[in-house]
């Protein structure tokens, strides 16, 4: 059973070894493996700004505690005599305190109870202290563009539905803004995803789904995106069975403007074959207190509910 007449490749590329899996991952990273790389391919500010906040605070102190280690252990290496107030009379404690004068230094705190005497000692302070300005301003620098970064948390139903709809069938799926900050301007794109062909010679085909409406104004509350399904649809006719056979994958993309930041914002998203629930209908997710105020529930946005048959 054919599909529609496909469009052109979006970038994802035709090709199909036979194994498929989703083209976008659940946080809208493609799933796409790099290999073969240089060591001028990689960008370590693009590197450090894309981590995970946990990961780059994680990096950030193993840093810290990696360059005081080293001073550290140089100062040692140095010898008694060569910091002021540093000697002690066990070795861990005369470690230690070139730990802490290297944070001192590193930091340009510089508490003055340890200093350095001579002029190898001056010489690694000086250098030190070098450092620890141009890391911590670059430090500074990646802190801030990871904070100005422009950013959506746009919230995708965990599911999308074939829906009743205007007396025929639609395909819906729910969005929400999970942040207080007002977007606006937002648009939707959806493309199908699927395999076709012959066995032996089989290529993936895309094709761009038409919106009941593809635009709103601001996402406020839920934005229900409904492409319905008649005779031009490439879904129009399609059963469950039949998207499973073709591993058909609906890609999301969302895009609107972040009043706060002044900034455009984008978000990705898609549903496999198996990830749509059939003769189902969105509950609602919003309702009002006993001020008349909207509340929007952000934990109901994927809720459904099946549609009897008639």
């Amino acid at each position: 059973m054919d599909m529609a007449k496909p469009t052109f490749d979006p970038g994802l590329t035709q090709q199909y070894t036979g194994l498929l899996r989703r083209t976008i991952n659940r946080d809208g990273s493609f799933n796409v493996s790099r290999h073969g790389t240089g060591w001028r391919d990689i960008h370590p500010y693009l590197h450090l700004i894309s981590l995970p906040w946990p990961t780059f605070l994680a990096l950030v102190f193993a840093a810290y505690l990696a360059v005081n280690t080293i001073f550290a252990a140089l100062y040692y290496s140095l010898g008694p005599g060569h910091l002021i107030g540093g000697d002690a009379p066990y070795k861990l404690e005369r470690f230690l305190n070139a730990f802490f004068f290297s944070a001192h230094t590193l930091t340009t705190v510089g508490y003055g109870n340890i200093a350095p005497r001579t002029i190898s000692a001056n010489l690694l302070a000086a250098l030190e202290a070098l450092i620890g300005l141009l890391g911590f301003a670059l430090a500074t620098g990646i802190l801030f563009g990871r904070f100005s970064r422009p950013s959506a948390r746009i919230g995708f139903s965990d599911r999308a539905l074939i829906a009743p709809y205007e007396g025929r069938t639609s395909f819906q799926f729910r969005i929400v803004n999970r942040r207080p900050n007002t977007l606006m301007d937002m648009e939707a794109t959806i493309i199908l995803m699927w395999v076709e062909g012959e066995s032996g010679k089989l290529k993936r085909a895309f094709q761009g789904l038409s919106l009941e409406r593809n635009t709103v104004d601001f996402l406020a509350l839920t934005w229900t995106i409904v492409h319905p399904i008649d005779e031009s649809s490439p879904l129009f006719g399609k059963t469950k069975e039949d998207l499973q056979q073709k591993q058909a994958e609906v890609i999301i993309l969302i895009k609107g403007f972040d009043e706060t930041f002044s900034q455009s914002v984008r978000a990705r998203y898609s549903y496999r074959f198996d990830e749509i629930a059939w003769n189902a209908k969105f509950t609602p997710a919003f309702d009002f207190d006993e001020t008349g105020t909207m509340v929007l529930n952000i934990n109901k946005v994927g809720n459904y509910a099946p549609v009897e048959s008639a």
